[in-house]
């Protein structure tokens, strides 16, 4: 079975600030058979607004306050047979790889947040890792980020981080 999954980090969206999802991810979202979220919405609008349009993976961030008790730190799931795990801060970039592994040693892809920064690469042992960025802080990247992946048949077909105009 064939599953397209939006992923998301960072969205930073709440009630308390001006900040919106862009039109882009929200038509993504609509269209997704699952939603990945790495954490830090910062309020539960955009988790509430997610769910209602396909069924959400995600954890807490280090910003999501209002969330402790309803996400987990960590998760883990398997999507058209391929193994995720998801996390929001995976540390410094020295040494990820490796500290990856070692918290996921069964996951072929780990998908984290945190840093704003797009990042789509191999790991160690087969792992893929997927950092999507931030649809609506990029900070020091380029632009604002989401990501797809397609999984089906036991293995990820494809992770293609999405620029977003802003």
């Amino acid at each position: 079975m064939r599953v397209r999954a939006l992923v998301l980090s960072d969205t930073h969206v709440s009630s308390s600030t001006s900040r919106v999802l862009p039109r882009a991810v929200l038509e993504a979202a609509a269209t997704a058979d699952v939603i990945v979220h790495a954490g830090d919405f910062v309020g539960p609008e955009v988790l509430e607004a997610l769910s209602a349009l396909a069924p959400v993976h995600a954890v807490l961030g280090n910003n999501d306050h209002g969330l402790v008790g309803r996400l987990p730190a960590t998760t883990e799931f398997d999507l058209g047979g391929v193994s995720f795990a998801v996390v929001h801060d995976s540390g410094p970039t020295a040494g990820r790889s490796n500290r990856l592994a070692r918290m996921f040693p069964t996951a072929e892809l780990v998908v984290f947040g945190h840093s704003h920064q797009p990042w789509s690469s191999p790991g160690v042992n087969g792992q893929w890792l997927l950092n999507p960025g931030s649809p609506t802080q990029r900070r020091r990247a380029p632009t604002h980020t989401f990501a797809w992946v397609e999984a089906g048949d036991g293995r990820q077909l494809c992770a293609t981080v999405v620029h977003v105009e802003s």
